[in-house]
């Protein structure tokens, strides 16, 4: 049974694959999703990135900034598929596959951004999103861990909803939901060259 976390909580993604018997953990699907606009105005149209870094808090190389610019890693760890302009739909609106056998060793954890596209012009922020979410399946399917973002972000138009990181030769999740005004100021922070 998927464990629903709340803002700083953490679980072992490795131990709740081992729970749930899907085996060991080799591959997760962090799935973000969100409700359609239902007021007035332009639609929402949120961005999944990653961010993977050492130890340090820095990338390995501008590379390791995975976003619709860049979708994937340089040996195809981190892929970022599709993008839903709207929240339209159900299920996952945008998913971040992570190949946990190919993430290189000095990988430390990989940050997963959610940016809301053009939000400046949009007169945009995440206090006006509904239902946001962001969720980790493993490589059967199984859903190991959910975070509703559940806060009012009222002027945030960029949250880092969680991370995925190692720890004692375990995968962990951590729900972050820190908020944050600018994708290029997150990524600059984590030491990437924009």
């Amino acid at each position: 049974m998927a464990i629903s976390l709340a803002k700083g909580g953490n679980v072992s993604l490795t131990k709740q694959a081992a729970a749930a018997g899907t085996g060991t953990l080799t591959a997760l699907t962090v799935g973000l999703g969100w409700d359609a606009r239902t007021t007035t105005g332009t639609d929402f149209d949120l961005d999944a990135s990653a961010i993977g870094v050492r130890a340090d808090g820095k990338v390995l190389s501008d590379a390791y900034f995975v976003f619709y610019n860049n979708m994937k890693s340089p040996e195809g760890a981190i892929t970022l598929s599709g993008d839903n302009l709207t929240g339209a739909g159900e299920g996952d609106d945008e998913t971040i596959n992570i190949n946990l056998g190919l993430v290189p060793a000095e990988i430390d954890r990989i940050i997963i951004p959610v940016s809301i596209y053009d939000a400046a012009n949009r007169g945009q922020n995440f206090g006006q999103v509904r239902n946001a979410y962001i969720r980790v399946v493993d490589q059967t399917g199984t859903e190991l861990v959910r975070y509703d973002l559940s806060e009012d972000y009222s002027t945030e138009t960029v949250v880092i909803f969680g991370e995925v990181y190692r720890h004692g030769g375990e995968w962990k999740f951590r729900a972050v939901g820190q908020g944050h005004n600018d994708l290029g100021g997150l990524a600059r922070d984590h030491g990437v060259n924009i």
